[in-house]
């Protein structure tokens, strides 16, 4: 078992908490200072059930209104702890649009953003109006061209510097990404799905990618000028933002190598998109 140990001698063992949430009622994963977040609120309910203070790092962070169907947050306790347990009991404090689906053990220093290889997002847009999944997809009032929306997707393949398509004056000490898989699939008459797969994204990312492919559906912008959007390394040649509310986190993908050995991650990936349910 791979722990560490304070100076006082107590060993301390590092937990992945795989969990999903609706991000309607929140100002995003972060912390925030005026508004509630979904990572105060795993805080507040661990710190609750071990009756101290607990940190939480997560995978990540998305933004205002946006959801996860799986997201990934690790923190560490100085005690046994039964995972089966904690996830139980984290249900039970938790509000209704936070579900944690397990706790597993790690190696002490496996870290939930940084060990992760990928990252997966999904973005619904539709046609119809139905009032109950308005919360989950972004409606769109003409027909757009997926087959070129498509062929803009790929140009992504043959890039990796993406401050085009990055949210202005961020922290980030690189604009650089690798993406291995994009593309817009059709899920019903009126539905389509936009899959993402990449080793980071930058904030705002997938909602920015989104807003200008949309643009090429439109017939707004051509392929070519696409790519041009991404050759500029400027957020103002890039389309408007999509919506927040349409967008899921869906994977984040770790090595086998941090898992303690009675706790591997393929069990626990592929969570299925609570999106796909509705």
């Amino acid at each position: 078992m791979h722990t560490k140990t304070l100076k006082t001698g107590i060993s301390v063992q590092r937990y992945f908490i795989y969990l999903a949430y609706d991000g309607s009622n929140y100002h995003g994963w972060q912390i925030q200072p005026n508004g509630i977040s979904v990572q105060e609120c795993l805080m507040k309910a661990l710190s609750t059930f071990l009756r101290r203070e607990i940190e939480v790092i997560g995978a990540g962070r998305t933004d205002a209104g946006v959801h996860a169907s799986l997201m990934v947050a690790h923190f560490d306790y100085d005690g046994p702890l039964d995972t089966v347990s904690v996830a139980d009991k984290l249900n039970r404090l938790l509000p209704p649009d936070i579900s944690i689906y397990r706790v597993c053990r790690v190696r002490s220093d496996a870290h939930a953003r940084f060990d992760a290889t990928a990252r997966t997002y999904k973005y619904y847009v539709t046609t119809s109006k139905y009032p109950f999944n308005r919360q989950y997809r972004w409606r769109v009032y003409n027909q757009l061209d997926y087959e070129r929306m498509n062929e803009a997707a790929r140009t992504l393949f043959e890039y990796t510097d993406f401050t085009s398509f990055s949210k202005l004056h961020t922290d980030v000490k690189t604009n650089i990404c690798h993406i291995t898989h994009a593309e817009w699939i059709q899920e019903d008459d009126a539905t389509w799905v936009f899959t993402i797969r990449a080793d980071r994204f930058l904030r705002n990312m997938v909602r920015a990618i989104v807003g200008t492919l949309i643009e090429v559906g439109r017939g707004k912008l051509t392929v070519e000028g696409f790519r041009r959007v991404i050759e500029q390394q400027d957020r103002c040649k890039a389309g408007t933002s999509a919506p927040g509310q349409a967008l899921f986190l869906v994977n984040v993908e770790y090595p086998e190598s941090i898992f303690e050995c009675d706790d591997q991650q393929s069990s626990i990936t592929g969570e299925p998109s609570v999106a796909d349910n509705l």
